[in-house]
């Protein structure tokens, strides 16, 4: 069998002396995992860099096989990554959230969303703001999705302020008046998709974060990404994460 398509370098780990197994998120074909021989030499470990785009070719006799990747660079950003630590920790977080993903399922709005949050520089407060709207779909497409388009105790779909963080469900503002010390914060952005600010930010974060350990990390007995929360804590400051603090590869 054999396939050919485009993909997004999500994670490497070493097999055997040289070689290497890759995780891609591939359009159309989702996680997908592949054999590269001879992907530690010098030549390939510039290509397999996690955030840069590549064009695959997948063969394997058997389609449940792991099979062997052919890999040719389309678009290196990782050495535009390490040169900006903002962006560099944001790739971290998107691939070990894709990660979580079932292999070979398709989520291409997933992967889009990905790759254009890490097209280019943006501000602090635009890249976490698409941050936040990845980890709010990427729990919708683990089948944890929010439902937030109408007030969970009266219908009504205007003022939407706060989540109840059993339910998922929506609260207005005046339902949610005598219970704000048990909800959870909707920022506006999330809803209408208008600007945020750094307290948006963080009510957001708080709010996926909630839903993403209930259903996902404590669920399958995992820790929340390493650079979570330092980059959270830089995007909603407005500065650069610190250098002391390691991103995984």
């Amino acid at each position: 069998m054999q396939w050919s398509g485009e993909g997004l370098i999500i994670g490497i780990r070493r097999h055997g002396e040289s070689s290497v197994i890759a995780e891609v998120m591939v359009e159309g074909r989702g996680r997908h995992l592949g054999l590269i021989r001879g992907g530690r030499s010098p030549r390939l470990s510039a290509t397999l860099q996690a955030g840069n785009l590549v064009q695959l070719t997948w063969r394997a006799r058997l389609e449940e096989h792991l099979g062997i990747f052919a890999v040719e660079l389309l678009a290196g950003r990782a050495a535009d990554l390490i040169a900006d630590r903002t962006r560099l920790y944001a790739s971290q977080l998107l691939c070990d959230h894709l990660r979580l993903l079932p292999e070979r399922d398709p989520h291409d709005l997933l992967l889009g969303m990905a790759v254009n949050a890490l097209a280019e520089p943006r501000s602090m407060i635009s890249l976490g703001a698409a941050l936040a709207r990845f980890e709010l779909t990427l729990l919708d497409e683990l089948g944890f999705g929010l439902d937030l388009s109408e007030c969970a105790a009266t219908g009504e779909t205007e003022e939407l302020t706060h989540v109840s963080p059993k339910s998922g469900r929506a609260v207005s503002r005046a339902a949610a008046e005598p219970y704000l010390d048990r909800l959870l914060v909707l920022p506006a952005f999330l809803v209408d998709g208008g600007d945020a600010t750094s307290r948006d930010l963080e009510a957001a974060f708080r709010l996926t974060g909630h839903f993403l350990d209930v259903h996902v990390w404590s669920a399958r007995g995992i820790d929340q990404p390493s650079t979570r929360d330092t980059l959270i804590a830089s995007l909603c400051a407005g500065t650069a994460p610190q250098a002391g603090v390691r991103a995984d590869g």
